[in-house]
């Protein structure tokens, strides 16, 4: 895939984000999506895809079976072990949505683009942090990153 990405003027930097999106698209439909078709229940059947649409960016695809709730955004806590799969997707991606078929699939779609002539157009990875984590924790009083930090050297 990558190769073929490449050769059709996908940069590294596109190919790489649009590896980890594929990544999280596929873990959402595996872990809260119904299998496709007749698939029987628990094969996680999905289907995955991608193209380079006519204005150069890279388009990928997950469909599924759907589930019991329309994929969107969380706001997991602090501790919690998920739920940052589509927010990392929105830090990453110029768009994404999702698109119902009449016989239930749903396919979540994202668009990924590096337009080296407009530097403002789309995600970047500069801010990436910021766009990814929970909400900030309020400041603790009295409490000194470099103190601490101090007394353990």
């Amino acid at each position: 895939m990558r190769a073929q990405l490449r050769s059709g003027g996908v940069s590294e930097t596109v190919i790489d984000d649009a590896v980890l999106i594929l990544s999280e698209l596929l873990s959402n439909a595996c872990k809260h999506g119904r299998p496709l078709g007749d698939a029987p229940a628990g094969d996680g059947d999905v289907r995955a895809a991608w193209r380079v649409d006519p204005r150069g960016r890279l388009v990928v695809e997950v469909t599924d079976g759907g589930g019991p709730t329309r994929p969107a955004p969380a706001t997991p806590s602090v501790t919690a072990h998920g739920g940052r799969g589509l927010n990392i997707i929105t830090a990453l991606a110029d768009d994404w949505g999702v698109r119902d078929d009449v016989q239930g699939e749903v396919t979540v779609w994202v668009v990924v683009h590096e337009d080296v002539h407009d530097p403002d157009a789309g995600r970047h990875r500069g801010g990436f942090a910021t766009r990814v984590t929970s909400a900030a924790v309020p400041a603790l009083a009295g409490l000194d990153l470099a103190d601490v930090l101090d007394e353990l050297g």
